[in-house]
């Protein structure tokens, strides 16, 4: 097999060690190999660099394990070219597996180029990442403690998500708080509703009552206070994102001009793939990358399945809700979805509609231009036609001759 990188290092990387293991293949074409272990402190990682610098070696190639390779990558991204590879990609065989067997067979794969380096944002989209990703795991966690207040709530039999919309809303809110206070006057409670809300004081008394303790009090108590630290924080970082967008506002408005997309997906997306498109090469690279475009099992001829591989899973969410998002416009991603969703349920329709937008985005990113939805008319003409078709054929066959007639 023929060597394409004479000179690499692959690295088995762990939270205290790392194997590395320097390959070379001399003018003769003899390869030498020589495994030493360093620690992951600054000063072992320092040692680790000046010997691969020393020894000539332009690439070293390490799996993406946890967060374990990021203290590498901070001291040798700067001094020669590393690659973070996907840990499917470098499976070691069975029964062969040890740290300096690892770091040997990732310095063989690279050595005849095997495998591909993922995907490293820049410093700068990298912060922003770690900003968004956060955020996300905020939310989330903020979500389940509102289920659990609802679940304290429903278990006094207090039906208060019943009547109300939103729960945590400013009269669910006061609600809420002068429970845990000590007032249990339903009359009382149901007069705190404001707005439009004060139409349903009736349903309010009823839903009101219930069997609330202290014990419940303190639960509930502690769940509010949950609340509204995480409310603090959420807007701390909504602050600092904004801060780190603003060099980003033209590529962030060409992303919300999709139909779909909105403001916090915008930062989402941009936060995991950056701006540049070049690093990815392909729309279809993009996708496969993201785990969004359809698997590819085929064996003898036949196709077993289409499942879609695993990839970015911030990045596969906040596709998919987009795609829910455009399925309620009438725009070709909405008509789509519409059309998948019969077939194939709402589920893959999202995912196949993300795959879409995704396609889009980087068209987008890459030329510069904003979303236009008459660009993709033909492909609507298309299935227009053919639809019509369908019906035709479908009609003749039941014994009816059609005359079709344009309507005004």
């Amino acid at each position: 097999m023929e060597t394409i990188h004479p000179i690499c290092c692959g690295l088995d990387v762990h939270q205290a060690s790392v194997s590395a293991c320097l390959r070379r293949v001399n003018a003769q074409g003899a390869v030498s190999v020589e495994s030493r272990e360093f620690g992951t402190t600054v000063k072992d990682l320092v040692a680790l660099a000046d010997w691969l610098v020393e020894e000539g070696c332009p690439i070293a190639a390490m799996e993406s394990t946890g967060v374990y390779w990021k203290p590498v990558w901070n001291i040798l991204a700067s001094l020669l070219d590393v690659w973070v590879i996907n840990a499917r990609d470098v499976k070691q065989r069975r029964g062969k597996k040890s740290d300096r067997a690892d770091a040997k067979w990732i310095a063989e794969l690279v050595a005849h180029d095997l495998v591909q380096p993922s995907f490293v944002p820049p410093a700068r989209i990298g912060v922003l990442r770690d900003l968004v990703r956060m955020r996300t795991v905020l939310v989330q966690g903020r979500t389940q403690v509102k289920n659990r207040v609802l679940a304290v709530l429903e278990d006094t039999n207090v039906k208060l998500a019943s009547v109300v919309s939103d729960p945590f809303g400013v009269s669910g809110r006061k609600m809420m708080e002068a429970l845990v206070k000590g007032e249990r006057d339903c009359k009382v409670l149901s007069e705190m509703a404001m707005g439009v809300l004060r139409r349903k004081i009736p349903q309010l008394e009823v839903a009101l009552q219930g069997s609330f303790t202290e014990h419940h009090a303190f639960l509930i108590r502690l769940g509010l206070e949950s609340l509204d630290q995480s409310n603090r924080q959420i807007a701390e970082l909504d602050a600092q994102i904004e801060r780190l967008m603003e060099p980003l506002q033209e590529e962030a408005s060409r992303l919300t001009s999709i139909p779909g997309v909105g403001q916090n997906a915008a930062r989402v997306v941009l936060s995991e793939i950056g701006t540049d498109m070049s690093r990815f090469g392909s729309a279809e690279r993009l996708a496969s990358w993201a785990g969004l475009c359809p698997g590819n099992h085929e064996s003898a001829g036949k196709r077993y399945s289409g499942k879609t591989r695993k990839g970015n899973r911030y990045l596969r969410r906040v596709m998919a809700e987009c795609a829910w998002a455009a399925s309620k416009t009438n725009t070709f991603l909405g008509r789509t979805f519409r059309r998948f969703q019969i077939r194939i349920g709402g589920k893959k329709a999202a995912v196949a509609v993300g795959h879409k937008m995704l396609v889009i985005i980087f068209h987008l990113l890459n030329e510069g231009q904003l979303y236009d939805d008459g660009r993709y008319d033909s492909i609507s003409q298309r299935e227009q036609i053919r639809q019509r078709n369908r019906a035709l054929t479908t009609l003749q066959r039941l014994g009816y001759q059609v005359a079709l007639t344009p309507a005004s």
